[in-house]
């Protein structure tokens, strides 16, 4: 332990975040909600505006064609990060929650009729779980929850039990944004396609801190967001195989996703194209070909252990105050980016509206998780989460300003 503390002492990385340069005394533990942003992707948003604004896919015109060319290296970007097959396969969204409300609205509607089911965890975020509810109300079908144990361990006997033959839809996340704890994802791709359903996974919180590979993974659609691994905000990523997305229907109209118009109807442009309707985000797109770019200059193996280390660290340094209920798994080490705790006798807003008095920021409420939070017998608690640019500083000023919670409360 005395080398992984000296390990997360050091820290590279904080000075290439201006917010945190800029803000030494901030411990912010907030990055599930968002990441900061590194120089070099503040740097390519602007630089796109002076260098290459223009609307990219409608003009012949040399800046035009470089904004194309922009977005289309960012996309096949994007495709090599997560190992997918082709380029087209990665549809640019505004966030994960429209990507998952792209799958919904359209796969979901295509195949889900009365009678079936769709499978999604109890630990989903609203995202994953509001979509289907709609779909499922719409068609007649019925929503099935896994429900792991309350450390969050999906076991292969809960797989088989919720997801059966009648199963049409299994949507699930990798990583819990409450308990951290990643789900055997696996496992669950494998059996929901021996049953003959659709799988599709919430990597909202596992791309930004473990390794994807689409193809390993097994997987039939992945939803992401840019502004979890330091890019900008209002950029999302739906992945999905080829074939599926290719005979899916569409989903918003207008814009670049037609090939041609007439009175009475209309012809899709191929993907990606069908599935991006209307003026996007160019720059938002060409920053976040930054963003991946910086990350990788990181490496993700210098991430992920990182990251595991401060988060075993977090968990570990909250189990030593007997004030604290800790969520999710009792090993450390099996936190992935995230801790969500209770401080005795008090509530959650209080706690972070004391420690932000101490300039350490983490996030207080249900976490979009509401399900979730009531399997567990709470309406609420606070969520401390990593990323790399975090230190042992950081976590350390957190315990302490926990311990001014339990003072000025008199939690016990």
């Amino acid at each position: 332990m005395e080398l992984l503390t000296e390990d997360i002492s050091r820290n590279p990385y904080k000075q290439d975040f201006p917010l945190l340069a800029n803000n030494p005394q901030l411990a912010f533990l907030d990055s599930a909600a968002t990441e900061q942003r590194p120089a070099a992707v503040i740097e390519a948003q602007k630089r796109f505006y002076e260098t290459l604004n223009a609307n990219p896919l409608r003009g012949l015109y040399r800046l035009s064609v470089q904004a194309t060319q922009a977005i289309e290296k960012a996309r096949e970007h994007v495709a090599r990060y997560i190992g997918a097959a082709r380029p087209e396969e990665i549809i640019f969204t505004r966030n994960a929650s429209e990507s998952l409300n792209l799958v919904a609205k359209t796969l979901g509607e295509q195949v889900v009729e009365a009678g079936d089911q769709v499978v999604v965890s109890i630990m989903e975020h609203h995202s994953n779980i509001i979509p289907w509810q709609q779909v499922c109300a719409h068609k007649g079908a019925e929503l099935i929850y896994l429900r792991p144990d309350k450390d969050g361990t999906i076991t292969d006997e809960q797989i088989k039990a919720a997801i059966g033959p009648k199963a049409k839809i299994v949507s699930i996340t990798q990583v819990s944004n409450v308990l951290g704890v990643q789900t055997p994802t696996k496992n669950i791709v494998e059996h929901a396609h021996k049953m003959g359903a659709y799988t599709i996974v919430d990597g909202a919180q596992s791309v930004p801190h473990v390794a994807v590979d689409v193809q390993d993974l097994g997987c039939d659609l992945l939803a992401f967001s840019a502004h979890k691994l330091g890019g900008p905000m209002g950029i999302g990523v739906l992945w999905g195989k080829f074939d599926i997305l290719n005979d899916m229907p569409v989903f918003l109209t207008g814009g670049e996703m037609i090939d041609s118009v007439s009175e009475t109807g209309a012809k899709w442009a191929p993907l990606p194209y069908k599935f991006e309707a209307g003026t996007q985000d160019a720059a938002g797109m060409y920053a976040f070909d930054a963003a991946l770019t910086y990350l990788e200059g990181v490496g993700i193996k210098t991430l992920e252990t990182r990251e595991q280390a401060l988060a075993s660290y977090l968990c570990e340094q909250l189990q030593t105050l007997d004030f604290i209920d800790l969520y999710g798994p009792a090993e450390p080490s099996r936190h992935v980016g995230v801790a969500s705790f209770n401080v005795h006798g008090v509530h959650p807003h209080d706690v972070s509206s004391v420690l932000d008095m101490s300039n350490v920021a983490i996030r207080a409420g249900h976490h979009c998780a509401q399900p979730l939070l009531t399997w567990l017998g709470i309406d609420s608690c606070c969520r401390a989460s990593i990323a790399f640019y975090n230190d042992k500083h950081d976590i350390d000023e957190l315990i302490a300003a926990l311990q001014q919670v339990r003072t000025l409360f008199n939690a016990s």
